[in-house]
């Protein structure tokens, strides 16, 4: 059981792509090698294949380092399930969860994010708190997007310490982070992570 995630960058035709191919790459570097893990193609589209835990916190990492753009932003779709066929690069593997990751992609309209898997009933309340979470997470500011990113990637550091790698202020950040939603996020990916062990 693998997750993979499918996504295109919001408004990539806005000045050059150069501003956010470099951060994209960057993120999804952290989950792995290319073409492997992850591609990108068609200029502004991307695929990555990673752990079924890892999906809702890699979603969000990929998006908090968008976000940090002006007026760029990401659309994601998760898809969790099997993979029949492992290939050398991602875009040449096959299984219910490639399947599963376009449809959640090609569903999306309004929200930003959503998951796919093979129990609608998993999916169901999964994708309720994402569109809740997405209400706050689709208006991040560049500093709170800033503030996220940080603290998925130093999960074990505190505010003062996320405050001196930023080069920011302590109280700052705590506000960035209250203002971001970043409390019920974490909820959100516990509970997604508890519900992993459930498939």
């Amino acid at each position: 059981m693998i997750a993979v995630i499918t996504g295109d960058i919001i408004n990539s035709t806005e000045n050059a792509s150069i501003n956010w191919l470099k951060e994209l790459k960057s993120v999804l570097d952290q989950y792995g090698s290319s073409p492997e893990k992850w591609e990108i193609y068609r200029g502004d589209s991307f695929q990555l294949k990673l752990p079924v835990e890892k999906a809702i916190t890699a979603a969000f990492h990929i998006k908090s380092t968008i976000k940090q753009i002006k007026n760029k932003d990401v659309r994601i779709g998760i898809g969790v399930g099997k993979e029949d066929y492992i290939s050398e690069k991602i875009s040449e593997s096959n299984g219910i969860a490639y399947q599963n990751s376009g449809l959640s992609f090609e569903s999306l309209k309004k929200n930003t994010l959503s998951i796919k898997s093979n129990d609608a009933s998993w999916d169901e309340p999964l994708n309720i708190m994402l569109e809740l979470v997405l209400f706050i997470a689709d208006k991040w500011t560049t500093s709170q997007a800033e503030a996220i990113k940080a603290s998925i990637e130093n999960p074990n550091k505190n505010q003062n310490q996320l405050a001196e790698l930023l080069q920011k202020t302590q109280s700052t950040i705590s506000a960035s982070l209250d203002r971001s939603g970043y409390d019920s996020l974490k909820k959100i990916v516990d509970y997604y992570k508890k519900q992993t062990q459930l498939l």
